[in-house]
Parts: structure tokens; sequence; C-alpha cells
């Protein structure tokens, strides 16, 4: 099973989550367009939280999704195909549908996106153990508590997880065990191999106290 670490940002750099209404309509759209049958709800409106959607709506999806985060100008995704051409027609879909919904509510026209999204094939071990946390660690950037943690340089990594428990923009709470958005989200694959995973990113952020991991930073 191909596995792959897809991210795009805005066009220029821009920011594309201005609020957290852009947030929550994002995380709708993982949801929303992960279907064999077309969308149903892609008009300018989304709830202002869809962590537990209708569970009678049949859906047959179209890609495993194993984790996700959202930052200010760019987001990460890790996904697996589970039917031939899922993950392009999902990929553009998504980027298609937030456009579409962000130009609408600023009165915005034009792209949105910095070209097709980036996918990068998770094809060693090393990666594949590296990944979840590499994606997790993202909102650390935005903290003064995670700063230098690409570089081997975080101070406190107790303060660090702290601050990623307060971060509700990713997959890391339902992996932690806090039911955040449940719904989007595949976990199967790593809940064998990290069983305790609040445990597994706590000792990460420790090692990475005295340890570089840029091998793996991806970002474009």
């Amino acid at each position: 099973m191909p596995l792959y670490h897809v991210l795009n940002r805005g066009v220029d750099k821009r920011t594309i989550f201005l609020h957290d209404k852009d947030r929550a309509r994002f995380v709708h759209d993982l949801w929303e367009f992960n279907d064999t049958k077309n969308a149903r709800n892609v008009g300018y409106r989304a709830p202002e939280y869809i962590g537990f959607v209708n569970q009678y709506i049949e859906k047959e999806r179209i890609v495993d999704l194993h984790a996700w985060c959202i930052m200010g100008n760019h987001y990460h995704l890790l996904l697996s195909e589970r039917i031939d051409g899922g993950l392009t027609k999902f990929i553009r879909r998504l980027n298609v549908g937030y456009a579409n919904y962000f130009n609408e509510r600023y009165k915005r026209k034009g792209t949105l996106f910095q070209g097709r999204s980036k996918k990068i094939l998770i094809h060693t071990d090393a990666h594949f153990l590296h990944i979840l946390n590499y994606i997790h660690c993202n909102p650390l950037d935005l903290s003064r508590n995670g700063k230098g943690w690409r570089d081997s340089e975080l101070q406190n990594a107790k303060h660090a997880l702290d601050s990623l428990e307060k971060y509700k923009w990713s997959s890391y709470l339902d992996y932690a065990g806090v039911r955040n958005f449940p719904s989007v989200l595949t976990t199967g694959l790593f809940s064998d191999i990290f069983k305790d995973y609040k445990k597994e990113i706590a000792s990460f952020l420790r090692s990475n106290e005295a340890r570089t991991v840029r091998e793996y930073h991806l970002e474009y």
C-alpha cells in the first residue's frame, strides 16, 4: 500500500486559513470529498464544528487519511488510495472545493494554491516511523515553547507537548485519545506500532532536544 505525504500552500505563500471557520471548512471538506459519490455540501457555509458527522450517511471512501495538519498558509496530509486514481481525485476535489469556498467568502478571484499539491512517497522504514511525528509537530512553529524543534534546539519537551495538546487543527489529539475529528481519520496503520502515541511523541520531543531531524523535513 503506497503511502504519500501530500502538501500544498497558498500562492505567493499567502495565508489561506484566516479564521477557525476556514479551518473547520477544510476539515469538513476532508470528509465531504472522500467519497465515490459527488459531494453533497459544497456551499459557502460550513458547520461550526463538524468533528462528529452524520453516521447515517453512507460513504465509500476513495482514500484513507492517516494524518493531517492545517497551518496558516499550507496543509499536510498523509494518504493512501482505496481505489485506483483515488489520490489524484481526492486532492483535486479538495483543492478546488476549498478554493471556491475561500474565494466566495473573501470576495476574491484567481488561483489560491501554489500549483499542484506535492506528493512524497514514504519509501523507507525510517521515514515511515518519522512522518506521523513530523506532521503533528508542525504547529510547534507557531508556539514559543516549540520553536527550534526542526534544528535540535527545542528547550523544553514538556512545554512543547502542552502546546500540541492545545492545537485543535491536526490529527494529533485523535491519536492521543481525545476525540477531535475522528470521522475523517484512519488510525489503524499506526495503532499497532504506537501503542501509546502520547508517550511516543513525548519521547520524540525529548530526543529532539539533543539530535537533528532535518533529514525528513519536507517544506518547500
